[in-house]
């Protein structure tokens, strides 16, 4: 798969590049696994000077030995004598950039905790002593996400406060799935693109998955993703089992009951039997994996909380490969796509709502996104659009199939929300349906 999207991140790095011939440059690149942080780096400073330091779990004296060959590769410049220490190579490059400017990416930076953690001292200490006088262009990104939280956001960590910009790499957006399949399956219905959307998530390499495999209708792409070897059935464990910990277990728990709709906290306690408040708040505040959602205009204090899991293909994984992991242990595939097959249409159902908001996200006319729901859950909104400069709301009721929806029914429903909330006085009101065909 060619690349696609990315022009406002390739144009950000680009003007940091130039940047740094004035005054040394830290960027922080985050983003979760898989959405192209390293493919976006590469593109971004092709035809530049840069030099990819990668930190695989070795020993610090053969990551330098790798080093050093991709800095006489890139710069030409022999260092003479082994170098043991991760800090020497960085005050030879921060010194050497005093006099020229490149660009230094280190990949999957946070695995310097389990090679030597004194590392980042030494960088601040380094950065601090040349960083008046620099060119660099430092680039720095990782897929453990709490753990370069840990480095750059903790006020106790060396490195707090040292990094001048950060970039942080979001899913493909609705407009950019639609070019990909426009590309590569011209003749897409609207079932292939919510497929996938709730599949995917818009994640790069998931997607690439799947254009590579050929896999590009709803049906296709249910073959490639439950089969032997896939890439996804497992994607959920590997990427999360580091991040949580020896704690994964109740973590996956509680995701896995989110995943499958049953998102109060409440709710989610009768399920796993035990009080989850601290889990909670990791997942939503260290992890940013979940978000707390409540209806537009309820107080901050309010109980009517739901909670939702913030990535698209999370949501998925635990629905359905984490939920029936033990059929794919026994590699029953035919039985885990009959499932999905199975509970598709109310799965996707979700999908759409999640669907258009990105898409109202993207198309950038909105000031407020929210839903609203009373506490008794007789009176749901799907979705709310406000734009407050220009005073219009719209309220939207969201199905796959437009006649199924009742437009009489959303208006009693935004009656009885803006009785309960007093919002929206003055404003230009409207009541639409979307449907698969406004995809």
């Amino acid at each position: 798969m060619r690349f696609y999207d990315r022009e406002n991140e390739i144009e950000y790095l680009q003007k940091v590049w130039s940047q740094a011939e004035d005054a040394a440059r830290f960027t922080v690149l985050t983003g979760r696994r898989r959405i192209g942080k390293t493919s976006l780096v590469l593109k971004a400073y092709q035809g530049t000077p840069m030099l990819y330091f990668f930190v695989a779990r070795k020993s610090e004296s053969d990551l330098c030995e790798a080093y050093l060959t991709e800095i006489e590769r890139v710069l030409g410049m022999p260092l003479m004598g082994r170098v043991g220490s991760f800090a020497e190579v960085f005050e030879c490059l921060m010194k050497l950039s005093t006099q020229q400017r490149f660009t230094l990416f280190i990949d999957e930076f946070q695995e310097f905790y389990r090679v030597n953690k004194s590392v980042f001292s030494e960088m601040q200490r380094i950065w601090d002593l040349y960083e008046k006088d620099s060119h660099i262009n430092l680039v720095v990104c990782g897929s453990v996400f709490s753990m370069m939280q840990k480095i750059f956001r903790n006020k106790k960590e060396p490195l707090y406060g040292r990094c001048t910009g950060e970039l942080k790499v979001r899913p493909f957006a609705p407009s950019v799935l639609k070019k990909i399949l426009s590309d590569y399956r011209p003749d897409y219905s609207c079932e292939d693109l919510l497929a996938l959307f709730s599949f995917t998530g818009g994640v790069a390499k998931y997607v690439q998955l799947l254009v590579d495999d050929k896999a590009l209708t709803k049906e296709d792409m249910i073959r490639s993703i439950v089969s032997p070897n896939s890439t996804f059935l497992y994607e959920g464990k590997n990427n999360l089992i580091e991040e949580f910990g020896k704690d994964y277990g109740i973590y996956f728990s509680i995701l896995s009951c989110i995943a499958r709709g049953t998102n109060t906290r409440a709710a989610i306690e009768d399920v796993v039997r035990r009080e989850i408040g601290g889990y909670i708040s990791n997942l939503e505040n260290d992890y940013e994996l979940i978000s707390k959602r409540q209806p537009l205009f309820e107080k901050s204090t309010t109980k009517n909380v739901r909670y939702e899991i913030n990535d698209v293909f999370y949501t998925f994984w635990f629905r359905f490969f984490f939920k029936y992991s033990h059929i794919l242990e026994i590699e029953n595939y035919a039985k885990v796509r009959e499932i999905i097959e199975r509970d598709y249409e109310t799965f996707s159902g979700w999908m759409l709502e999640r669907y258009f908001h990105s898409k109202l996200v993207e198309e950038g006319t909105c000031t407020r996104l929210g839903r609203w729901w009373d506490r008794k859950g007789y009176n749901e909104i799907d979705l709310i659009a406000e734009d407050e400069l220009e005073k219009l709301v719209a309220f939207y009721e969201i199905k796959r199939n437009a006649e199924r929806a009742d437009l009489e029914v959303l208006h009693e429903k935004v009656v009885n929300m803006t009785a309960a909330t007093h919002a929206y006085k003055g404003y230009v009101v409207t009541h639409k349906v979307l449907s698969m065909e406004d995809m």
